[in-house]
């Protein structure tokens, strides 16, 4: 049988290139030879401390890109050689959830790279429900492989721009410049937002943060971003705030960034046990916020990311920071840990 080089979760501290068999494909299913995968920060938590979701040892990676190699027989509506990209967090097409059309709230999600083999491999096998929920999306040739490997992390932040109601010449406050945080703030301007604010305490992940066309790049530590909010915005305070720091002093300092009947998103999860929040209940009353969360995207959002990363709205050349091959996911996940990267794309 033959081999390809795939990048294995085996356990926390044992993620490594690996050679595994060639994935079958099915009457019902699609192969894709895969050209481009970002290595998310779902996956480099899941090398430091596990991930109770993963099926060990499973090929990791959900924001991939490949063109399709082998069609099965019973599949129709893709040709040899199109380029495609997911929305990776498949649904079951049948719960509560799906009927509304929620697919990211699916209560019986099962992701590539967790449930199924996933995208840091030199091919992967399309499963028949992904296919049949409408997961798998197209790409315009127009777009590097390295780029359209973003689609999925930019789909997640047009989930959250949407929900937010993002309008041209909105403020809008990232907190957090991580890689989610500076695709966050690179999508609401795509959204139209005049003013973008981003905030971080790390240096360097403030000074790539600074390269991306944003307006401003504040360390809270150092300076008043309440001052600075109020004095950007003639004292009001912004129209959405967007949290993408996984810590939960900023989910509770951004309700006093926001204006009266503003938008305060929670978009990065807090770890379990780390979890609760003590709010300022007035602010939420009596300037009638709205507090809301955000989680992954639908096929409807990676759609919406595809047009807006090849309408030349993001800066994909600085968010795409390193290209790596799948043997070097050790020191893709080192650039992640240093704050020295946005995304780190391994390329088979």
């Amino acid at each position: 049988m033959a081999s390809i080089k795939a990048v294995v979760y085996h356990s926390p501290g044992n993620v490594r290139a690996e050679n595994v068999a060639m994935p079958a494909c099915s009457a019902d299913e699609i192969r894709v030879k895969v050209d481009a995968c970002a290595v998310c920060g779902s996956d480099l938590k899941a090398f430091l401390s596990g991930n109770p979701r993963i099926k060990p040892p499973m090929t990791m990676g959900h924001e991939f890109t490949g063109l399709v190699e082998t069609i099965g027989a019973h599949v129709t509506g893709f040709a040899t050689g199109d380029r495609i990209v997911m929305a990776t967090s498949i649904s079951c097409g049948a719960c509560f959830y799906c009927k509304k059309g929620w697919n990211n709230l699916c209560a019986n999600l099962a992701p590539m790279g967790f449930s199924y083999p996933g995208g840091m491999a030199e091919y992967v096998t399309i499963p028949a429900l992904a296919l049949k929920n409408g997961h798998v999306v197209k790409v315009l040739p127009k777009l590097k492989a390295e780029h359209a490997a973003l689609a999925e992390p930019v789909s997640c932040t047009v989930n959250a721009c949407e929900q937010c109601g993002v309008q041209p010449g909105d403020t809008v406050v990232v907190m957090g410049a991580g890689p989610m945080g500076v695709i966050n703030a690179c999508t609401a301007r795509a959204f139209g937002a005049k003013t973008v604010i981003i905030t971080e305490i790390n240096p360097a992940r403030l000074k790539q943060a600074a390269g991306c066309g944003l307006d401003m790049a504040v360390n809270p530590a150092q300076q008043d971003l309440k001052k600075i909010v109020k004095d950007a915005t003639g004292g009001v305070g912004a129209d959405v705030v967007i949290v993408a720091a996984p810590a939960a002093q900023p989910q509770e300092a951004a309700l006093e960034l926001a204006r009266k009947r503003g938008t305060v998103c929670l978009f990065a999860s807090l770890a379990e046990g780390k979890h609760m929040l003590s709010l300022n209940s007035r602010l939420i009353h009596y300037g009638e916020l709205r507090v809301i969360g955000t989680s992954d995207s639908t096929p409807a959002h990676v759609k919406r990311a595809i047009e807006l990363m090849a309408q030349g709205r993001m800066p994909l050349e600085k968010l795409a920071s390193h290209r790596l091959g799948l043997g070097e996911i050790a020191k893709a996940f080192e650039l992640m840990k240093s704050g020295e990267s946005l995304r780190v794309v391994l390329v088979p």
